[in-house]
Order: structure tokens, then C-alpha cells, then sequence
């Protein structure tokens, strides 16, 4: 396999998760990240949104994730986030309320909604003071622990906040070693955390875009799209980084030319004062 082909990057990441022939994989990264009890784990799903390369021919900046249904009619959005930005936890409410929303049609009832649990593969540090790499949002009130709805779920996971020597060897370990470890691994040497049957065909895939021809083209120019993308996204921010400093400074200065001013009126007062005493006391003040 052609060294560094990344798992995180949509195309292939779309592929792993997304596609027909692997929506075994599909199950089992869901029930490895969302640890359902005995009894309720995910058994099959049907792919809303396919994996199809004309989605991303063309489309530098289209956003890539995976849609799925539950047999038990629940909804499922897996999406990787390769760079930290501003609004991204707008983003992944506006991404949610879309999906719970689109279940409703004219003439439906609102018994008919059910739950849209949100995965987010993050590549960097959205809650940096937080050390867990796993973090699971719900509905709840934080005074008495009670929850409105278990329709609103959304895991984020940090890439970054996972530990390799701290790995316990679960099934979702494996899953965050691959999107985290996945460009550097040797498919011809994989190491234990990675060899089992699921990894082994999540490698098949990967290999695919490394050996064939036209995926590996497909695979270069979505690397080269997110390279673009973020260093636009580099530039803005720095240069926002720089007007908020050539704002800073000219507040500064205005505090300062106001201080000055200040500090002028009231030496002036003082001169004033200083002149009406001497007056006063009839001293002539020379011009």
C-alpha cells in the first residue's frame, strides 16, 4: 500500500462507513462508539446517502458524511472534522436539527420522530480542558439530572485526547486508533490492536485507494482540497488574529490620547486656579 493514505480524509473515510459492501463496518463502529446495552445493539442499517465518487468530483468543499438507518427507524449522522473553527458547534446542532426536522411530512404527527444520534470524529481539541476523548451530549436538566428526550444525542469524539498506552483494547480503541494512527499503519504488519476481521477489511479499503489508479487520483485531489482549504482557513484566521490586535492597539491608543488630554485639562485647571490666587493676593502674573 502507497505510504499515508488517511482514513480521515472524506473520500476514503466515506468509503469505509459509507458504502454498501461495507455497512458491516457501519454497524460495528456504531456499536463500538455508542455502547448500547445487551440485547439493543444496532443489527442493520439502510445507507441514506450512499458512497458515490461523483460527490466528490468537482465539489472542492462539499460536506461529506455518512446517513443511516436503524431497524428500529433511528437515525444515524457520522461526520470527521478535520480542523477546529468557530461556529462548529452551531454547525453540529444546525446538522442535527436538519436530519430531526426532515422526518417530519405534511399530514404527519409528532409521535412519528425518533431519535438522530450525531457522531463527530474530530481531528484536534474541541473541549481542550477536558481530558476525555469520548464526550456524549443529551437533553437533560443539570439541577435534577432529569432528561426531556433521548431523541437528541451527539458523541464527539477527540482524536487528539485519545491515548495509545492508555488503550483498554476495546472495539471503539480500535476505531480511534485507526482514524488517528490509520496513515502510518503497515498493512503487511498490522499491529495487534488492528488485526481482526473488521480492521482487516477497513485495510482492503484503504489499499484500494492506494492501488487503484483513478481512486488514488480521486484520494490526492480531496488531500489537496482540505490542504486548500485549510490554508484559507489559516489566512482568514490569522488575519482576523491581526485585526483584533490593530483594534486592540488603537483602543489602547485613544485610552491613552484621552488619558493625555485628561491629564492636560487638568493641569490647565490647576494653572488656572494658581493664577486667580496670585491675583487675589495682588501679584501680577507677567504675559
Amino acid at each position: 500500500m502507497k505510504p499515508g493514505i488517511d482514513p480521515k480524509v472524506d473520500c476514503v473515510f466515506k468509503s469505509i462507513l459509507g458504502k454498501e459492501e461495507n455497512k458491516n463496518l457501519l454497524i460495528h463502529f456504531l456499536n463500538a462508539v455508542l455502547e448500547p446495552e445487551p440485547g439493543k445493539r444496532i443489527r442493520e442499517v439502510v445507507l441514506e446517502n450512499p458512497f458515490n465518487e461523483k460527490d466528490f468530483i468537482g465539489d472542492k468543499l462539499s460536506v461529506v458524511d455518512v446517513k443511516a438507518l436503524d431497524e428500529k427507524g433511528n437515525h444515524y449522522q457520522i461526520e470527521i472534522q478535520m480542523a477546529i473553527h468557530p461556529a462548529i458547534t452551531s454547525r453540529v446542532l444546525f446538522t442535527w436539527s436538519t436530519i430531526y426536522q426532515s422526518q417530519m411530512k405534511e399530514g404527519d404527527f409528532f409521535g412519528k420522530l425518533r431519535p438522530v444520534i450525531s457522531v463527530w470524529l474530530v481531528n484536534g481539541n474541541l473541549f481542550p480542558e477536558e481530558s476525555d476523548c469520548h464526550l456524549s451530549f443529551h437533553v437533560q436538566d443539570s439541577a435534577h439530572c432529569l432528561v426531556l428526550t433521548d431523541h437528541l444525542q451527539i458523541h464527539i469524539l477527540q482524536l487528539p485526547k485519545w491515548k495509545t498506552e492508555k488503550s483498554a483494547g476495546t472495539e471503539k480503541d480500535r476505531w480511534l486508533y485507526l482514524f488517528r494512527e490509520g496513515k502510518n499503519v503497515d498493512t503487511e504488519n498490522l499491529p495487534e490492536i488492528l488485526n481482526t476481521k473488521e480492521m482487516r477489511q477497513v485495510m482492503k479499503v484503504m489499499q484500494g485507494f492506494s492501488e487503484n489508479q483513478r481512486n488514488y487520483l480521486l484520494y490526492q485531489s480531496r488531500l489537496e482540497a482540505m490542504y486548500e482549504y485549510n490554508t484559507w482557513q489559516h489566512e482568514m484566521e490569522t488575519s482576523r488574529k491581526r485585526a483584533e490586535q490593530a483594534e486592540k492597539e488603537k483602543r489602547q491608543a485613544e485610552k491613552e490620547k484621552r488619558r493625555a488630554e485628561k491629564e492636560k485639562r487638568r493641569a490647565e485647571e490647576k494653572l488656572r486656579q494658581m493664577e486667580a490666587l496670585l491675583r487675589k493676593k495682588g501679584i501680577e502674573i507677567p504675559k
